[in-house]
């Protein structure tokens, strides 16, 4: 709502809250060097059924603080992989564009998070994770209906996909013969 109302004072804390986690993570980067491949960044902006902000805000409110962290990782050789559940399919570009590396996760079951289309319009300039789909597949679906949905998958995305729950978790709904299905599939040559 600050985004709204108030943008000077979103701006004000946001700038702040930014270059505590530049200091943070330099110590981090610092101390790790040559350790770390890659990290996750985390800011859900997405619902089931689209953006929760509009892509402006998303632009002038996300996106500058975004852009620092992750020239800041890739100044030290590392990959990033962004956050956000949901149906966030119009904010890829933009990620992609201030070098987002990987977009985690695609959850398959929100509105307009189609993996062929995604792979189409997206699948050159960055990798994915998720897209096992973890609201209705993973809890409901048999072990080989889930080793066939991870298959398809891999068809899809040859390479740059990680084979993951579609919302980056496991919970206690899923049948512990559905993980198994899911890495098994996701391990088969």
């Amino acid at each position: 709502m600050n985004m709204v109302a108030n943008p000077e004072i979103y701006k004000a804390v946001d700038e702040k809250l930014v270059e505590f986690y530049l200091r943070a993570n330099e110590f981090i980067y610092e101390s790790c060097k040559g350790l770390i491949t890659a990290v996750i960044f985390a800011n859900d902006f997405g619902s089931q059924q689209g953006l929760m902000i509009s892509r402006k805000m998303i632009h002038d409110f996300v996106m500058p603080g975004s852009r620092k962290l992750v020239e800041q990782a890739h100044a030290y050789g590392i990959k990033v992989l962004y956050h956000s559940c949901g149906a966030v399919i119009d904010a890829y570009d933009e990620l992609i564009d201030i070098g987002v590396d990987a977009l985690h996760p695609v959850q398959v079951a929100a509105k307009g998070m189609d993996v062929r289309k995604i792979k189409e319009r997206f699948g050159d300039r960055a990798s994915f994770c998720g897209a096992v789909d973890i609201q209705h597949l993973l809890p409901n679906g048999t072990p080989e209906q889930v080793k066939a949905a991870v298959r398809e998958l891999r068809e899809i995305f040859p390479t740059g996909l990680v084979i993951s729950p579609s919302q980056g978790v496991l919970l206690d709904d899923v049948p512990p013969e559905n993980v198994a299905a899911m890495l098994e599939a996701a391990r088969e040559r």
